[in-house]
């Protein structure tokens, strides 16, 4: 079978938009993202090269290598080609399709990527790159006024009597490796078009461009944000039912706080009938003082948390695949890859956000727990009303 890498150059300096390539869309940062799309594509090996350790770190936390790319490479005037070629002589690595991507486009769709590579290894064309189509009327600075690019300014034909023109993405450049090298550019030899959708081509290169992404990224959860398929919830404590801070008094109590939205929305699930555990490290009693409070099963002093979780879920005859996980921190992260849905609060750790499946627009102890609760009420009324 052909030997696929993918590379994802991924600089650390932007000026137009300080932190772009970690910058969340949906709740999971960009190269995250792209990492998660490049696997999802069939990919055999993921390698993000890149000058900036925050970025690297999320990198590997969606699963992927980290290269360290030098600053001579990472500079406004280098050029992506340069730091592929870098990758591939650093990597040594021989293989037959290198599948570029840019973390800029949030929404690269993995079947057009599968499709684009099968393109190049089926030997079909040397390099497939991502576009949509257009019909827009284009113009131009001239002499004296503007002129048209694509069209004559005295012929207005109708959409449908206009051929499509293709708009190039950026999401992803599929080539033949040998011919990249041979070129040392990302256009070659037999060049061919992945059409996509025009609603994923969306490149980020401005705040307004994150704006817009993050919208539609929103609006694709639909269903009222619903979660369907979910028949119990488990949460940690710290940083998800309080806001991770503590009130240490003069005698050494301690104290949390703790947001009645979220104890209503416990309530919510305890009255629709769905286990709700929490899961936590710590050892105060606080954590099953309000556990008793609100009416729920807690394990708290949990070392580690995966084994009390599986544990809890066997006994309850509850499939992990429909237990959706709430958590902010590191410790949580054996527990997400045990279950159907990972779910991170906001104000997550950022290999958290990367990890999750979900990510809520609210932080810890200010409604995080309330926001799950009702996503995965409405995930229930949906299936429900699914025809049979």
């Amino acid at each position: 079978m052909p030997f696929v890498l993918a590379l994802i150059p991924a600089r650390g300096g932007s000026k137009g938009l300080p932190g772009k390539n970690i910058a969340p869309v949906g709740g999971v940062p960009l190269i995250a993202r792209a990492a998660r799309a490049a696997t999802a594509a069939g990919v055999d090996r993921v390698v993000v090269s890149t000058d900036d350790e925050a970025i690297a770190r999320v990198a590997r936390s969606a699963g992927a290598e980290t290269l360290e790319r030098p600053a001579e490479l990472a500079d406004d005037s280098a050029s992506s080609e340069s730091a592929l070629l870098h990758a591939l002589d650093v990597l040594e690595a021989q293989p037959d399709v290198v599948v570029f991507l840019q973390a800029t486009s949030p929404f690269i769709d993995q079947d057009a990527l599968s499709a684009a590579i099968a393109r190049v290894t089926a030997g079909t064309e040397d390099v497939v790159f991502s576009a949509a189509p257009s019909h827009a009327f284009l113009w131009r600075d001239a002499d004296g006024g503007v002129e048209g690019v694509n069209h004559r300014s005295t012929e207005r034909l109708r959409r449908q009597d206009r051929p499509p023109e293709y708009r190039e993405t950026g999401a992803f450049y599929v080539m033949d490796a040998a011919g990249f090298r041979a070129a040392r550019h990302r256009f070659f030899g037999r060049i061919g078009v992945q059409v996509v959708d025009e609603a994923d081509a969306i490149e980020i290169d401005t705040p307004a461009d994150l704006r817009l992404a993050s919208a539609l990224a929103t609006s694709r959860r639909g269903g009222a944000d619903a979660l369907p398929g979910i028949d119990a919830v488990v949460t940690d404590f710290d940083g998800v039912h309080t806001d991770d801070t503590v009130t240490v008094t003069q005698s050494g109590e301690e104290s949390v706080r703790v947001s009645r939205r979220d104890g209503h929305g416990v309530r919510m699930l305890r009255e629709a009938g769905i286990p709700l555990l929490i899961l936590s490290a710590e050892r105060n009693p606080v954590v099953s003082a309000r556990a008793a409070k609100l009416g729920v099963e807690a394990i708290s002093g949990a070392e580690s948390k995966r084994e009390p979780l599986l544990a809890w879920a066997a006994g309850a005859g509850i499939d992990l695949d429909r237990v959706a996980y709430l958590g902010n921190d590191l410790a949580d992260l054996p527990c997400f890859d045990a279950v159907g849905c990972a779910v991170a609060v906001a104000d997550a750790h950022p290999a958290v956000l990367a990890a999750a499946d979900v990510v809520l627009s609210a932080a810890g102890g200010r409604g995080a727990v309330r926001e799950l609760a009702e996503r995965v009420l409405a995930g229930r009324t949906i299936t429900q009303e699914e025809p049979t």
